[in-house]
């Protein structure tokens, strides 16, 4: 017997069903060794030397491994076929050398990049060595990503105490973020006039055409720009004679794109079907691992991370022979096309991403998925069905037009398309495909050489040129690309650590930097410049990859970059706080001074006038404050999103009076934003505007609705107990005996009823308890009941994916996805969290779980990605 090693426990039951009796195919549950993250993990001194840790998990696992392989007659490393996956291979077979399991034992790698018997049965057949130079580019870009993190986060804490972390990729997307953030304050707007006419043929048959030239000059998008000069052009207009000087009709082909990479599937999942960079990967991982297809798990596509474009030769045919069936001969071309690699520093060159089988389509395996699983499975067959069809057939017809009159000439044109043949376009229709619909429906009619045409009117416009727009995952994903900044397989990880960090938040999914982020970037662009620069950060990566190709040594790498990266650090310990806080408030002026309504200097004091503002660092970050501190304490909080969203207070400003307690209701700003108070002292009651309130809209009633917090409702109609509503770190929440549950507005704080009431918390009751004051999480998957009573699932927190058992929540090893947990591990994970080696007990008797703080704390520290 032969014992077969997989990432995950679903690669291992399906693979074992191909394998037989005569293999044993057991799950690592991804990477089970990580650099701990505390000092001297890896040591420059010696050599660059890295140590290892095995967590609780881990550890039971690879036990079970070490004593299979020890009865085995062989070893078979089948990891994923990726640097990551060669990576975990070359960890497990280094635990098995240190407990001595292998002795004299045969150990093979193989890779397949589908999880099909035939892909299988295949890679078996042609095993290969451990590939050391991808292992090597592994260990390099790992020491290298805790040397950033682990060197540099320190000095943040320091020098911006509320800043969580940099990282050698995260840092450098960060700053993408920012740096378009800043684009947009600085742009200027500008206002243009378009024209444009109605005319119509002999025939009758209206069109319109687009001002493009006067008094012999060529006109630009924003030649015209006043409302007198559009106004003299207009009455021109109005008053000439039109005809067309020259028809012109071409035909053009578009053709189609390459199947999905790993960035190209991401960009497109976010632009069509809303999915994040997370969301995305976990559902194609489930479709790689295999759905329940006639009684058997069946891996729907191929490999999902890659960069590769080409599909391998039987899949061509394949896909050929689909066409043939599913549009028939004419959409099929000659031969099969092939494509190249457009992507700087493109990685390892495994298939594109395809389906398993072409014969599979959406509709025969549509009632095996899930909504998300199907969405995304059909894209993927018809991004990779389209790859192989014939070029869509357009005819662009564009007739040039004068315009006579008042002793003046103009030149108008229009321009139509029409589609002749579909071709792939029958298949799958691009993102900026289908903003060219409108213009390929925009046929003209016959219009001829030399004929006159009929004026019906003419149309001016005002624009207002725009700021570009801020970055969606997909946009950035697509940018990073393009300049080799990270890898794709690194692109979902990355967006999320953004996030986790509270550098970015997600509005109407765009990425908006938040105050924290842009300070952290404005640091290190003046302080550590040349490690956030874009074309450093991509040389490197292409040093990575030449590693992987062996044509570099990976601890050369390490040294050049230490080198001078640690000189960089010792320098930056030196700074002075505020020669930090003078070039922030230079780098983030649009930020930290917003200009004023009034056009008053925004670095004066609004409320002493004679203070100039500056950023001052505080225990939870920056804020904005008087230089006469503290005779003026005037404070704000840097402004949310990006912008003040609330207008700097002068002083506080009063609203009325508590008729029962007789204290005055004042609206105040703080370092935390603006609040109202009522009385003075340590012992007045605060409460700070929620969120969409802004300081404007407040009011004395609204000010003693916000005091008057939490709200009782009534006694529950079964318990007796009271129920409350109130607005905490999480949001609006109901408090019933000792529980909460989530309400779904601000408003409904103040207005909810008992009968709504009663109804959440029956409705949180049924989903299970919460953790503190938010509500539990959507279970991402029910594993089953635990052994002594209680469901078991899987769910997405604040803090990555967790099991849930009662009151117990364990979170999941890192890379673990979510979508891949059995119970049985859930079971482990249960019983480690719980302080148990063994059986897990029931929820009630459980250790308390450890706080979430302090998990976030100890993950920030590292800084890696």
């Amino acid at each position: 017997m032969e014992v077969v090693i997989v990432e995950s426990p679903a690669k291992a039951k399906t693979i074992n069903k191909y394998l037989g009796k005569d293999y044993k195919v057991l799950a690592s549950f991804g990477h089970v060794r990580d650099l701990p993250p505390k000092d001297g993990s890896v040591r420059p001194d010696e050599d660059f030397a890295m140590s290892w840790a095995v967590d609780a998990p881990s550890s039971k696992r690879l036990g079970d491994i070490t004593k299979a392989v020890k009865d085995a007659d062989g070893v078979i490393l089948a990891t994923d076929p990726d640097r990551e996956g060669e990576a975990i291979s070359w960890h497990v077979l280094e635990v098995l050398r240190q407990k001595r399991a292998l002795k004299d034992k045969p150990v093979r790698r193989v890779v397949f990049n589908a999880i099909t018997k035939k892909a299988v049965l295949d890679a078996m057949a042609a095993p290969r060595e451990i590939d050391a130079a991808l292992v090597d580019a592994y260990l390099a870009r790992r020491a290298l990503d805790y040397l950033v993190g682990f060197n540099l986060s320190p000095v943040l804490w320091r020098k911006l105490p509320g800043a969580r972390s940099a990282g050698r990729v995260q840092s450098v997307a960060l700053r993408l973020v920012c740096d378009r953030e800043l684009e947009i304050e600085r742009f200027v707007r500008e206002d243009y006039w378009q024209i444009a006419a109605l005319l119509d043929t002999p025939r009758g048959q209206g069109f319109e055409a687009r001002l493009t030239e006067f008094g012999g000059k060529k006109l630009q998008k924003l030649s015209i720009k006043s409302q007198e000069e559009a106004d003299s052009i207009k009455a021109m207009l109005d008053g000439a004679s039109y005809k067309a000087l020259s028809v012109e009709a071409k035909p053009t082909r578009r053709n189609p794109g390459p199947p999905f990479t790993t960035s190209t599937l991401q960009q497109a999942a976010s632009s069509r079907l809303g999915f994040g960079a997370t969301r995305t990967m976990q559902v194609a991982q489930r479709l790689y691992e295999g759905i329940e297809i006639g009684g058997e798990a069946t891996g729907l596509i191929t490999y999902m991370r890659t960069d590769g474009v080409q599909m391998a030769p039987e899949a061509l045919d394949q896909a050929r022979a689909a066409i043939a069936d599913t549009f028939g001969e004419r959409y099929l071309p000659e031969k099969a096309r092939f494509y190249s690699v457009k992507a700087k520093n493109a990685q390892e060159a495994h298939e594109a991403i395809r389906p398993t089988d072409f014969a599979r389509s959406p509709d025969k395996v549509r009632k095996y998925l899930d909504a998300d699983q199907f969405r995304l499975y059909d894209m993927i067959w018809k991004r990779a069905i389209a790859s192989q069809m014939q070029p869509a057939e357009i005819e662009r017809t564009t007739v040039e037009i004068e315009a006579a009159g008042d002793g003046r000439k103009a030149g108008l044109r229009a321009v139509g398309s029409v589609i002749r043949f579909d071709g792939f376009l029958a298949a799958y229709t691009d993102v900026k495909d289908e903003d060219k619909e409108d213009e390929n429906e925009n046929r003209l009619p016959e219009i001829r050489d030399g004929e006159t045409l009929a004026r019906e009117a003419v149309n001016v416009t005002k624009h207002t040129t725009e700021p570009p727009p801020r970055y969606t995952e997909a946009s950035l994903i697509k940018k990073m690309e393009e300049l080799g900044i990270g890898r794709p397989s690194t692109y979902a990880s990355t967006l999320k650590t953004l996030e986790e960090r509270d550098y970015v938040t997600v509005d109407r999914r765009r990425l908006v930097p938040q105050a924290k982020g842009r300070i952290v970037t404005g640091f290190l662009e003046n302080f550590f410049r040349r490690y956030v620069e874009y074309d450093f950060t991509a040389d490197l990566e292409e040093k990575l990859d030449r590693i992987s190709d062996g044509q570099l040594s990976w601890k050369d790498v390490l040294r050049d970059f230490w080198k001078d990266f640690s000189g960089a650090v010792d320098d930056i310990k030196e700074l002075r706080v505020t020669d930090v806080l003078d070039a922030l408030n230079e780098e983030l002026a649009p930020l930290v001074f917003p200009p004023r309504e009034d056009g008053s200097n925004p670095r004066i004091c609004p409320k002493c006038g004679t203070g100039n503002l500056s950023l001052k660092l505080g225990r939870y970050g920056a804020f904005v404050g008087c230089s006469n501190y503290p005779e003026c304490g005037f404070t704000r909080q840097l402004g949310e999103n990006g912008e003040n969203g609330d207008a700097a207070l002068d002083g506080n400003k009063e609203l009325g009076v508590d008729p029962v307690t007789g204290e005055e209701i004042t609206l105040r700003s703080g370092r935390f934003g603006p609040y109202v108070q009522r009385g003075e002292g340590k012992e007045a009651k605060r409460a700070s505007l929620p969120k969409g309130w802004s300081v404007e809209s407040m009011d004395y009633e609204k000010a003693m609705a916000l005091l008057s917090l939490p709200r009782d409702i009534g006694q529950h109609p079964e318990t007796g107990k009271m129920i409350s509503a109130g607005i905490g770190r999480y949001g609006p929440f109901l408090l019933h005996d000792g529980g909460y549950a989530n309400l779904e507005s601000v408003e409904e704080v103040f207005s909810i009823g008992l009968n709504r009431a009663v109804s959440v918390i029956a409705d949180k009751k049924a989903k299970g308890p919460g953790r503190g004051g938010r509500g539990t999480p959507a279970a991402l998957k029910d594993l089953g009941e635990h052994p002594d009573g209680g469901a078991i699932t899987v769910r997405d927190g604040r803090y990555g994916p967790y099991v849930n058992y009662g009151k117990v929540n364990a979170t999941l090893p890192k890379g673990k996805d979510p979508a891949n947990v059995t119970l049985e591990e859930a079971l482990e994970l249960v019983a480690a969290k719980a302080g148990k080696g063994g059986k897990a007990k029931k929820p009630a008797k459980k250790a308390p779980a450890k706080k979430p703080a302090a998990k976030a704390k100890a993950k920030a520290k590292t800084g890696v990605e």
